[in-house]
């Protein structure tokens, strides 16, 4: 009879709403680490390196950011951020020359100070239409068309961004709020794809030097999306960084000194800006007025596939 009892008390719990239990946790980013060891100190040069957050003030924690060296017996170091994407809108501006020319309307080609009080990032696009043609879709605007097969950061109107090789038609469809093409995947199912072995296929570099500055964007298995920023980088190098830090898919964006940049607000309002990427050419307040290329910036969401500021 007692033991009818405890089944009958089982039954009846696993018959109440989810919303009785504890919320679920919020997933974090994964410690970045030499292949084969397992986690220790953090900072550059340690065993892994851990994550740190950069945006106190927002409601949910949304921006981290790591360094570490791929090789821990170099100089190099790689910058890293962690976007967690069901609390934020990744949203892309035209500027004032890239992507490239057009009689379309570019929008505010900066952030718009309306946008401002959450604002949690923002950080550099890919290359000039000229220098490597692809798809460029935002504010129901499409500026170049879709071409399929190069790799495409994509939000759909579900809040869901993601990064993947382009199978669609010249057009996004409707289920798609924003989309930038550049080159093809960098790594695709967790690993570097062949094509990121030739180093030519990566965009011309200053003075013809194989290991320049290069940045990536990436998107890890619960897809959040990842950016980083290295000098001395050839393509492959990059494709086995976005490997490291847990990317599924990843995409070159902008290469070369002058472009690496990744600005993160401490505060609301854009306060607080500071370099994640120790860039000399660039400055905190880059996309606080209008930028000479296209960027990204990334927000608070109020409602999930929102349209994002203009």
């Amino acid at each position: 009879m007692r033991a009818r009892l405890w089944v009958a008390a089982i039954a009846a719990l696993a018959l109440l709403p989810v919303t009785l239990g504890a919320a679920a946790p919020l997933s974090q980013p994964r410690p970045v680490c030499l292949r084969g060891l397992t986690p220790s100190s953090p900072g550059p040069g340690a065993i892994c390196s851990h994550w740190r957050r950069l945006d106190p003030w927002s409601r949910v924690p949304t921006v981290y950011a790591t360094t570490f060296r791929p090789d821990p017996h170099g100089a190099t170091i790689v910058y890293a951020t962690w976007l967690r994407s069901s609390a934020s809108i990744l949203a892309l501006y035209p500027g004032y020359l890239g992507p490239g020319a057009t009689t379309l309307a570019r929008g505010p080609e900066e952030v718009p100070p309306t946008a401002r009080g959450r604002l949690l990032a923002t950080f550099n696009a890919g290359f000039y239409e000229a220098d490597s043609a692809g798809g460029f879709y935002v504010n129901r605007t499409l500026y170049f068309p879709m071409l399929r097969g190069l790799a495409t950061v994509v939000r759909y109107r579900t809040g869901a961004v993601d990064v993947v090789s382009w199978a669609g038609g010249p057009r996004p469809g409707a289920n798609v709020v924003m989309a930038r093409q550049n080159l093809s995947l960098l790594v695709a199912n967790g690993r570097p794809t062949a094509l990121a072995a030739d180093n030519a296929a990566w965009g011309l570099t200053l003075h013809g030097v194989p290991a320049v500055w290069r940045t990536a964007l990436g998107i890890d298995a619960a897809g959040n999306l990842i950016y980083a920023a290295a000098p001395a980088q050839t393509a492959a190098s990059l494709a086995q960084v976005m490997v490291d830090l847990h990317c599924v898919r990843a995409m070159e964006l902008d290469i070369n000194p002058e472009w690496p940049i990744f600005v993160a607000y401490g505060r609301p309002g854009a306060g607080q800006a500071s370099l994640v990427v120790p860039n000399p050419n660039q400055i905190p307040g880059r996309f606080l007025y209008p930028s000479t290329k296209d960027f990204f910036a990334l927000f608070q969401t109020t409602t999930p596939g929102e349209a994002q500021p203009w």
